[in-house]
């Protein structure tokens, strides 16, 4: 059976007593609990019992899903991942001080984090100082992606400045088709012609002659997109670098990658605007098809606008949503709930994601649980992208989308399926080196937390037993 998810908030309860300025004895008072209960809470001993959660609501106006976001697990699986680097091998530090460390000492582990990846960064270097030893250096570069990726990683890939200021934009264009209305826009806000051509960038945009080029080879819904990031860097521009400033990012790549990252974030939030999106998805069930027709946007849009629909007081479903390439590689991830994926490497080989190569056009529908034995309902869809010309190399991802079982209900896609047969629910795991399944006939490598045991005179579904 899944297990009952208890809600550890310490840090966040400390927050809100110094925010308001309150003694303790104030505070507990107020919360209607005693001074010792109170003082267990705040130190993660005790976990947010029901009465102080409705305190927290009805007495301070506390958005009580925040305290249950998966912060803590997303922290808990990042360190876990890193523990699991050979270089900490002798430590086998066990879950619940992994989880402590998250939940008391979030800052400490996110530079923990931040020391790892340094750590890595230099091994790497080291390595292609190795290869190319008597070449200058200054080719060598820190690893921008993952600092970008970090950042929406640890806002829930939920940018509220930047989410609001699409969805005004949104409510000011005129009717009909939503790319017209944004090509009408630019020329009469901007004096920016667009035009479309075969041959050329996806987008291309010349200041001098304010023309802005799109390629025909893409889809209209790209095309959308793609006026909705120019339209995001021209008018909103000190917002975003403003973004940018927050986020203090080490090197100007990465600051330059994320830049490029907010200006599509607007994009899609302004082509599938919340308010308005987030009510037609509760509407149409969550149908990808049927939200993709009603707002002019592809399925993988779609997909990905629900994983981001976290905004304070609005939450929608929580979702994760990955896609991958046909060798497994991770390309875009991101997940609003307890489920985290890997930091490194691909995904688990028993996520019907893999399977949407085979069946092009299909939805493929799983029911799974992870090793903490939390469930969940898994939607997967190949979404190729046509090169636009015979012999053009065509691009074949296929992408993952899903919530824990409780929200099943909530998806059109759900109906017909036993998610009461503990039977009907498929093992899966994140990453190989952090599963601990003993027994995956599809595990590519062993765990780097537990022993192994090795019998030669013995083969089982692997050449090793693990501990």
């Amino acid at each position: 059976m899944p297990k009952t998810r208890r809600i550890y908030a310490g840090v966040k309860l400390r927050e809100i007593r110094s925010r308001l300025r309150l003694t303790q004895a104030e505070y507990a008072t107020r919360l209607g609990v005693s001074l010792s209960y109170l003082n267990q809470m705040e130190n993660n001993h005790r976990p947010l019992s029901a009465r102080v959660l409705l305190s927290l609501a009805e007495v301070f106006a506390v958005d009580v899903t925040e305290l249950a976001s998966g912060s803590t697990e997303r922290m808990v699986a990042d360190l876990r991942e890193v523990l699991a680097d050979p270089v900490f091998a002798e430590e086998n530090l066990p879950l619940g001080d992994i989880q402590l460390l998250a939940t008391n000492a979030p800052r400490l582990a996110r530079a923990f984090l931040t020391l790892h990846r340094a750590h890595r960064q230099d091994q790497e270097r080291l390595a292609m100082l190795n290869e190319a030893l008597g070449q200058d250096d200054s080719g060598i570069s820190p690893l921008p992606w993952e600092e970008v990726r970090d950042f929406f990683h640890y806002c829930d890939n939920y940018v509220d400045a930047v989410d609001r200021a699409a969805e005004r934009f949104a409510s000011k264009l005129g009717p009909g088709g939503r790319g017209a209305a944004v090509a009408a826009w630019l020329e009469t806000a901007h004096g920016i012609t667009v035009s479309a051509r075969t041959d050329g960038p996806v987008r291309h945009y010349d200041p001098a002659t304010r023309h802005l080029t799109l390629s025909t080879v893409s889809a209209p819904a790209t095309r959308t997109f793609q006026m909705l990031h120019q339209v995001a860097l021209l008018e909103h521009g000190d917002l975003l670098e403003a973004t940018l400033d927050l986020a203090r990012f080490h090197t100007p790549a990465a600051r330059d990658i994320c830049k490029t990252g907010l200006a599509n974030y607007f994009a899609g939030a302004a082509l599938l605007p919340y308010q308005p999106f987030l009510a037609a998805a509760g509407d149409l069930r969550h149908d990808l098809e049927a939200l993709s027709l009603a707002f002019e946007a592809s399925i993988e849009q779609v997909a990905q606008r629900l994983s981001t629909l976290q905004r304070k007081g609005a939450h929608g479903v929580p979702f994760f949503f990955f896609r991958v390439d046909q060798a497994g590689t991770i390309t875009k991830r991101h997940s609003a709930t307890r489920l985290q994926f890997a930091r490194f490497g691909g995904a688990c080989p028993l996520w019907n994601v893999h399977q949407a190569f085979e069946t092009p056009g299909r939805f493929l529908r799983q029911l799974a649980e992870t090793p903490d034995g939390v469930r969940y309902f898994c939607l997967a869809r190949d979404v190729s992208k046509p090169g636009g010309s015979f012999g053009a190399p065509v691009r074949r991802y296929a992408i993952g989308l899903g919530c824990e079982i409780s929200h099943a209900g909530s998806l059109v896609y759900a109906d017909g399926l036993d998610v009461r047969n503990d039977a009907a629910f498929q093992p899966i795991g994140i990453s190989c080196r952090i599963c601990e399944r003993p027994n995956c006939a599809q595990r590519a490598v062993p765990p780097l937390e537990r022993r192994l045991h090795i019998d030669p005179n013995s083969r089982g579904l692997l050449p090793y037993s693990i501990g």
